[in-house]
Parts: structure tokens; C-alpha cells; sequence
């Protein structure tokens, strides 16, 4: 990821290895590899010890980005001092300028706040539900997802997955979580304004550059001029699958796609000039289920984690060859980072909220009406209140066992393939991908590694651990809450705001699951400077809030299926999840 954009969701998958090794066995990425039901949470069958190993190794992959050859880098001093600058500076009010900032915007710490991005855990590793650790060993000075890597002679910053990939839940931060908020689809646009109206000798007198740092500016100016932009439709959505084939777009039609000026200056026409496909980004604790992966389950044969390396690369100007080339030779850091994606949980809402505000026995009749209506698609979960499983209950004196919350999951069982359904939800995410194929299949990296993207009719129906913590919901963020969701399309709600969730009581509605609505907004949303960003407004194209209602929520001839009481009875089980 770099500074300009947010890594593609990394939906991805493996396939079991039944020995427990020190050794990766090579996992089976086409869509045809059968999933065990319970997931592949160990995607290389390392050994015990090793793995915990790996997945360390994978969330410091996570929070500062590998690929050292990566095709953006951003001086980091020089920007540090521009973007420090006291207000009067005319260089601060050139920087604020070009990059659009508001003019509550002071400092660097500002700055990262504006991108929305996280802070570490004060305490370290541990301390949190995610364990995230740190990077050096110490607590950076910047935020989760920022990056500093050093190259001849200078050093540059640019993002990680967990600039997107990372958030917090009531103050928390969590690994693996989406960012409601990011901005670095939005910053791209204006840092390839800033990056134009500013060359390598006006970037040097301004900032005091040393050679080396306006070498490197000078690199990211030119290497900016093939990348294709998009601007999201709605903040917190992002637009990685436009910004690809756009930026796929801007090259030669070759094999390689190499970089050219005049393919740059004179791209060619794409669906996704108009088609707005943005989505959320993914959580990481879904990928384990899985094989397909994307929203859409589009991507349906190669290595995942490579294949969107290579595919955020293209959106940031890099030389494929060389990238290729490079990957090939850092296997491990595909191997780690897939590791501890594959292996992320996802967090309990006794971890964050009492669990005296799920109706147990509600919960109970909402898991019946599930397993009749629900389960086909999103999968079974076996709950530590009614343990039926044989094997289950010989374990009942096991102390693990006995230490278990009445509302926690014991099993899930998925499917072996991944379902895609078509619900009626918003096509444009996975009709967007139409042109991604058209862009991606012919090159020559994804014939040789097998990457295949193929259009779906629908979406996949994930599964649903989590989904107390992953609102607002629907791939494009339409639906705020899970009321909502079981609410017939003509009455969900047409407008909200979004915010972030800090207090347990004003800023979450635990009665409906996800963000507060009408009256019970809170009027600190509707107020702020930038409550127009965080207007969710669902009568905007690409994102649509219609669909998953109907043979779901209503019968064949439009009679409702199941009553207010009933739907409640659903979301309290929905919240053991």
C-alpha cells in the first residue's frame, strides 16, 4: 500500500495441509479447492510455535509495508517539515492549499487523523483484542498503516494494508478490522495535484530536499502520471478496482504493461471511467472460509496475497518485471502476511459491550429462525448454550470449555465452495470487475501464475462471525444497521451519518447493531465541519440499498415472512456471533 492508496481488499484463501510442519505446504488456490467447513486458519500447516511466529511476522508485514522496490515513495522529511510548518508559514499555506486541507489542519498529527488513520495501542503487544504489535519493537511515532522505508540514500513513507485494514471499536484499536474512514483514495487525487504543480527543484527550495530525497520526488512525479484516479462515491468506501484498470489503462497494451508517456497523456476508454463499483474494504476474519475472493468471489484462481501485490503496485506506477521479479525472490513475506490474515479472529461483543444486553433466550429462538432461513447461505454456528455435538459433550469438564461464555461460538461450519448469491444488491462492485478482467487476464504475470479473474452474477454470501462489529453493512456501506437490513427496501432508511464509535451509548445502537439512526443520531454527527462526508446518502449511484429482502425476509406472494418480534429475536442471536 502506498501513501496514495489504499491496498485492495485482501479477500483471499488457501487449502488444508494435514501435517503440521516448520515447512509451508503449498496451498491449492483455485476455486476448486475444497474448504474443511471450520476454515483453513493455518493456511500452511505450520507447527505450533512456528505459526505463532508467523503470524507476527504477518501484522508486521500488515503495519509496515514490505515491498521495498514499492513504485511511489514520498520523501519523509521533507514532508514533515512542509506539512509541520506553522500556519503563516507560506509553505504551510501552500501545502494546505494544494492538498485541499481544512483549516482546522495544524500539523502532521492533523494530517494523519485527515487520512483516518489509528494509533498503536499505548501498552503493546497484548493489550488489545488484536494483539498488535509493534513494528521496531517500540511504539512508533506515527499511526497503524504508515510506512518509512529507506531507499538510496533517502527515506520515504508510503501506506500499509493496515491503513485500510485497521480500525477501532469503542476506543480500541483492532487488526483486521475495516477502517470506516479512510481518505488515501481522496489524498491520491490531491498528491497528484501537489506532485504537478510543484517540480523536484521547487519541492527542494521549499522543503530543503538533499539530493537523494528530490531524486526520489522526482521518480514518484513521473511514475504518478500512470496511475488512473477515482474518487470514492461515499467516504469509507474505496475505489482500488477502478483505480487498476484505469491506471491499466494509462500503459501499453502488452503483456507487461509497461509505462509510456503518451499512453499516460492519452489513456484508453474504460467501463470504470462512469461505473461506480466501490466497496468497503474486506475484514480479515472472513478469508479463512473462503476460496474465492473479493467481494464478488471474482478472483478464482491464483495466490491471492501476491496477486493483490501486484495489483496495488499497477495503481502506484510500478515496472512489473521488476516487481515480479522481486516478489519471487521475498516467498516469505507472501507466506506471513496470508498467515496471519487466514488466522485473525473475530472480536465477541462480550469483549467490548455486557453481554446483559443480549437476551439469551431471545438469542435462542433467533438461531432457530437463522438455521431455517439463514444458514444455507451464511453457514451454522454451534453455540456453547446448547451443545449437542457428541464429541462436544464429552469435553464438557474440559476447562476451556467450562470458561466459555453461554453467547459463544463453539463450531462454525461453513461450505467447502463459497456461495456467490444474487440478492438484488447494488451491481456495480461486481460488474466492475467486467473491466478489470478485460485489463488483467491477457497480462503476462497473471498467465503465469495462474490469476484468473471471472465475472460473478452476485456476491458471496460470507459468513457472519463478526457481524455485530463490521456495520454499516452490504458491500457499499448502504445499510447502517441490522434493523435496517431486516426493514423492506421502500422503508430502510434513505439518509444517515456515520461516525466513529467511541461511546458505548450514544455512538452504537445495540438494540439495532450498527449505527445510530434517525432521532437517535447523534447531533454531533449532524453538526460537524465535515458532516457532509460522513451523509450517507443511498439514492446516490453504486450505492444502492435495495435487495436481501425478498424469499428472505418475504414470502413468494410479498407477505412478510416473520414478525417485528421475530426479526428482533434474530439480530439478539446475530450478536453472539
Amino acid at each position: 500500500m502506498n501513501f496514495f492508496q489504499i491496498l485492495i481488499c485482501v479477500m483471499v484463501f488457501s487449502s488444508p495441509g494435514h501435517a503440521l510442519a516448520s515447512t509451508p505446504t503449498d496451498p491449492d488456490w483455485s476455486a476448486g479447492a475444497s474448504i474443511p467447513e471450520e476454515g483453513r486458519p493455518n493456511p500452511y500447516s505450520w507447527a505450533p510455535g512456528v505459526l505463532e511466529a508467523k503470524i507476527n511476522s504477518g501484522q508486521i508485514h500488515a503495519l509496515k509495508y514490505p515491498i521495498t522496490i514499492t513504485g511511489l515513495l514520498i520523501p519523509a522529511k521533507p514532508s514533515l517539515r512542509a506539512l509541520d510548518a506553522k500556519p503563516g508559514d507560506p509553505l504551510f499555506a501552500l501545502m494546505r492549499g494544494i492538498l485541499s486541507l481544512d483549516s482546522d489542519f495544524r500539523d502532521f498529527k492533523g494530517f494523519w487523523k485527515w487520512l483516518g488513520l489509528h494509533d498503536y495501542p499505548d501498552s503493546g503487544p497484548g493489550a488489545n483484542p488484536s494483539d498488535i504489535p509493534y513494528p521496531d519493537g517500540r511504539k512508533p511515532g506515527f499511526p497503524m498503516g504508515v510506512s518509512i522505508l529507506s531507499r538510496n540514500g533517502a527515506e520515504g513513507f508510503t501506506l500499509s494494508c493496515a491503513a485500510c485494514h485497521s480500525s477501532q471499536l469503542f476506543g480500541r484499536p483492532i487488526l483486521g478490522l475495516t477502517n470506516r474512514f479512510p481518505r488515501a483514495n481522496l489524498f491520491f487525487i490531491h498528491g497528484q495535484t501537489a506532485l504537478r504543480k510543484i517540480d523536484p527543484k521547487l519541492f527542494a527550495l521549499l522543503t530543503g530536499a538533499s539530493p537523494a530525497e528530490k531524486a526520489m520526488y522526482a521518480d514518484s512525479r513521473d511514475r504518478i502520471e500512470s496511475v488512473g484516479l477515482k474518487r470514492p462515491a461515499a467516504l469509507g468506501l474505496d475505489t482500488s478496482l477502478a483505480q487498476v484498470a484505469l491506471s491499466l489503462a494509462k500503459r501499453k497494451e502488452e503483456p507487461w504493461a509497461g509505462r509510456d508517456p503518451d499512453a499516460a497523456r492519452n489513456p484508453r476508454a474504460n467501463l470504470l471511467d462512469a461505473l461506480v463499483s466501490d466497496s468497503k474494504p474486506a475484514v480479515w476474519w472472513n478469508v479463512k472460509y473462503k476460496n474465492r475472493w473479493l467481494s464478488d468471489g471474482s478472483v478464482v484462481s491464483g495466490n491471492p496475497i501476491f496477486t493483490n501485490f501486484l495489483w496495488n503496485e499497477i495503481g502506484r506506477g510500478a515496472d512489473l518485471p521488476e516487481l515480479v521479479s522481486w516478489l519471487q525472490s521475498k516467498p516469505e513475506i507472501v507466506e506471513e502476511l496470508t498467515t496471519a490474515v487466514f488466522a485473525t479472529e473475530a472480536p465477541k461483543w462480550r469483549d467490548f459491550l455486557s453481554e446483559s444486553a443480549i437476551h439469551i433466550e431471545s438469542a435462542k429462538r433467533g438461531q432457530i429462525l437463522f438455521q431455517e432461513n439463514c444458514a444455507h447461505c451464511h453457514g451454522t454456528y454451534e453455540k456453547a448454550w446448547s451443545i449437542k455435538n457428541p464429541e462436544l459433550r464429552e469435553n464438557e469438564s474440559d476447562p476451556a470449555l467450562i470458561k466459555r461464555a453461554l453467547t459463544d461460538t463453539i463450531r462454525v461450519r461453513y461450505f467447502s465452495q463459497a456461495k456467490i448469491k444474487d440478492v438484488g444488491t447494488d451491481p456495480g462492485r461486481r460488474l466492475g470487475m467486467r473491466a478489470l478482467r478485460e485489463s488483467l487476464n491477457p497480462l503476462e504475470f497473471s498467465k503465469r501464475f495462474g490469476i484468473v479473474i471471472e465475472e460473478q452474477t452476485g456476491y458471496v454470501a460470507p459468513p457472519l462471525e463478526g457481524i455485530w462489529a463490521r456495520f454499516p453493512y452490504f458491500h457499499n456501506n448502504s445499510i447502517p444497521n441490522l434493523c435496517a437490513l431486516m426493514t423492506p427496501p421502500e422503508q430502510r432508511p434513505e439518509v444517515f451519518y456515520t461516525g466513529e464509535v467511541i461511546d458505548r451509548e450514544r455512538d452504537f445502537d445495540q438494540d439495532c447493531v450498527g449505527y445510530p439512526t434517525g432521532s437517535k443520531t447523534p447531533r454531533a454527527w449532524r453538526i460537524a465541519k465535515d458532516s457532509r462526508d460522513h451523509r450517507f446518502d443511498t439514492s446516490r449511484p453504486g450505492l444502492s440499498n435495495a435487495g436481501h429482502y425478498e424469499r428472505i425476509f418475504r414470502n413468494p406472494d410479498r407477505s412478510e415472512r416473520y414478525t417485528a418480534e421475530q426479526k428482533r429475536e434474530m439480530i439478539e442471536f446475530l450478536k453472539t456471533l
